[in-house]
């Protein structure tokens, strides 16, 4: 792998949704919500000062269907819409996130999770470390040679020894155990009464979730009769579940290139969302961008 700082890809959608739901609300004296702002912008400015990256982005779902919901009609049907308090932070972070030179992605027609993957195919080709931080199980799949994961808000990096740890299989293995459990927040069917303890299990007896499948008369009790109950469905989750690694996308990983600090732009947002912490800690000074990128 290069010498060279890692690639940063940031789960922007992850990242907001977990600032917003971690944080007080929090609002300006006018009434305008930043909890999410505030949490995101500083895990960004930690991110920034820790790694020093040359080439960083901040990945976002794009509103409307994906091709998962084209292939299954209930996916994430159960999902409640966007509180209006975090709605209307949207844009505010998204003038955060410029301001801080880092660029903005989204692709229609897919998720933040697939933008990532492709990135992250990339970057392996040319054999440059990568970063991804987020809080979302369904990453792990990605953690490889010179591909981790990093959790801001608990301080911990996940490699491929860490996934094992975490989940009970490996990386490449973990499309498998989640087209096993399901996942109820995005509505993708699972084996009824089947967790994470008893996925991995199974998985590491049986070797993989084909094998699983094909021997699936083997498996005795009660959850044996579940996983035959739900063998017609699972394909389609683990294709839910499953990272796409080939879009077309608008920038590549050579288009990544951090810019500079725009301080006065900063300080301004900072003022009007009335984020003080900001100021007092001396943030907004300019900062520096390698501009040659990888070459």
């Amino acid at each position: 792998m290069s010498e060279a700082p890692p690639i940063i890809l940031v789960d922007g959608s992850s990242w907001f949704h977990r600032a917003f739901n971690a944080l007080p609300p929090l609002t300006t004296s006018g009434g305008q919500p930043t909890n999410a702002v505030l949490g995101v912008g500083n895990m960004l400015r930690k991110l920034v000062a820790q790694y020093a990256p040359e080439e960083m982005v901040v990945i976002f779902d794009a509103k409307g269907p994906t091709f998962r919901h084209e292939r299954y009609a209930e996916y994430k049907a159960h999902r409640p819409p966007m509180p209006p308090e975090m709605a209307a932070q949207i844009e505010p972070l998204n003038e955060v996130i410029d301001a801080l030179g880092i660029p903005r992605l989204s692709v229609s027609g897919v998720e933040a999770d697939d933008v990532i993957a492709t990135l992250v195919e990339q970057a392996r080709t040319r054999g440059i470390e990568v970063l991804i931080a987020t809080g979302d199980k369904d990453l792990a799949q990605l953690v490889g040679p010179g591909v981790r994961l990093v959790d801001t808000m608990k301080d911990r990096i996940t490699d491929e020894a860490g996934v094992v740890e975490r989940f009970g299989v490996p990386p490449e293995r973990i499309a498998d155990l989640l087209a096993l459990t399901g996942d109820s927040s995005d509505n993708i069917p699972g084996v009824e009464k089947v967790g994470p303890k008893t996925a991995a299990k199974w998985i590491n007896e049986y070797g993989d979730l084909d094998a699983l499948v094909a021997r699936a008369n083997e498996v005795p009790g009660k959850l044996g009769e579940n996983l035959r109950a739900a063998l017609t469905t699972i394909p389609l989750a683990r294709e839910l579940v499953s990272l796409r690694h080939d879009l077309d996308l608008p920038m590549d990983i050579d288009g990544l290139v951090r810019r500079p600090v725009d301080a006065e732009r900063l300080r301004e947002l900072a003022t009007r969302l009335e984020i003080t912490s900001w100021l007092r800690e001396g943030a907004l000074t300019p900062g520096t961008a390698p501009a040659r990128g990888r070459g």
